[in-house]
């Protein structure tokens, strides 16, 4: 990065996309020592914390389009991590549940997030850690509304 102009290395915006270039590739990684996606941990922790849900709430809620959300649901279901059930409310969509299996396959992950996230951020200090999760929170909710 010290190659880089001055005027950039002094833009926030620029600094986010170099930290996020780095973040998603120490992801990509350590998912793929696994047989995981990012996309895989989005979905799973999303029904974890919501409950059962449709799969256009998935999207929703994950920022992953739909149509990749029926694909990452497919390789969830096969896997047993998931199960796809007639929704009682409206019998034209599905239900998306956790299963027990995918619970301990949300635990795993949730470690291998951890785990990326301290290198990711290993030149910080704890406090300085929360403050930039903080503050880039939010950012992005004043822009997503």
């Amino acid at each position: 990065m010290s190659t880089a102009p001055d005027r950039l290395r002094t833009k926030a915006s620029w600094l986010v996309n170099q930290a996020a270039t780095v973040a998603h590739r120490l992801a990509l990684d350590e998912f793929a020592r696994s047989g995981a996606r990012r996309y895989h941990y989005g979905i799973l922790a999303a029904i974890d914390e919501n409950g059962p849900s449709s799969q256009a709430t998935l999207s929703r809620c994950t920022g992953i389009d739909r149509s990749d959300v029926v694909a990452v649901i497919n390789e969830l279901a096969g896997a047993g991590y998931v199960e796809r059930a007639p929704d009682p409310a409206d019998g034209r969509r599905n239900l998306i549940t956790l299963t027990d299996t995918g619970t301990r396959r949300l635990e795993h992950l949730e470690e291998q997030v951890s785990d990326t996230q301290d290198t990711f951020l290993a030149p910080l200090e704890p406090a300085e850690r929360a403050q930039l999760t903080r503050l880039l929170a939010r950012v992005v909710e004043h822009h997503q509304g």
